[in-house]
């Protein structure tokens, strides 16, 4: 595996945000992610409280929200935050957007569904066993996490992480039951569309 990263921190990402028009950033879809639309459907998911890790342009929240999930979006970007309040007040559905860092946060509530469409990638190795620990401790007993992340076939030379099958196992498997790991397109802004991992991981 070729590891990338974006090497951004916190305050970069703010300014992202900050500059950066939604619309045109890579992970933009106007919509529910395919993948976690399948899933959902899959498992018959159609309430509980859901939480959005990394929330980014706040789609995937407002989609949920739109399902019928009680939905929780978080982001360390105050700026992403405020754009996606924005967002989620014009398509007319209430979610509770928090300031908030996965790797410290001090959200205290437990939830049915989580949903990560671009935050792990971005990780240091590091501070993986951290966020799996974090995340596994924010979701109900037999909770679903569902994660979205590059692959390692993805060839293109700048981007986040890239892992393997085997290596989201490795990662994952002491906290949660694999479900199943697909490979799929990260689907978004970019032409072509990066090869990416799905996830569907239940918490033991």
């Amino acid at each position: 595996m070729t590891e990338q990263k974006d090497g951004r921190g916190i305050e970069d990402w703010d300014q992202f945000y900050r500059d950066t028009e939604i619309e045109q950033m890579p992970w933009f879809h106007d919509a529910i992610d395919p993948d976690l639309e399948e899933a959902l459907d899959s498992l018959g998911i159609t309430g509980g409280n859901a939480l959005d890790v990394g929330t980014g342009p706040g789609t995937q929240a407002i989609a949920l929200a739109e399902r019928g999930l009680s939905v929780t979006a978080t982001d360390l970007s105050e700026s992403a935050v405020k754009k996606a309040h924005l967002r989620a007040t014009g398509a007319g559905v209430e979610i509770d957007f928090r300031v908030d860092n996965i790797l410290s946060s001090t959200l205290g509530e437990f939830y049915d569904v989580l949903f990560d469409r671009g935050c792990f990638h971005t990780l240091d190795p590091e501070s993986r066993q951290e966020y799996v620990e974090r995340v596994a401790g924010l979701l109900a007993p037999k909770g679903y996490l569902f994660l979205k992340c590059f692959s390692h076939l993805e060839t293109m030379e700048e981007g986040p992480f890239r892992f393997s099958p085997e290596e989201i196992r490795g990662y994952f498997g002491k906290e949660f039951e694999v479900v199943s790991i697909k490979e799929t397109v990260y689907h978004g802004t970019l032409d072509p569309e990066p090869k990416a991992l799905f996830s569907v991981l239940r918490r033991k």
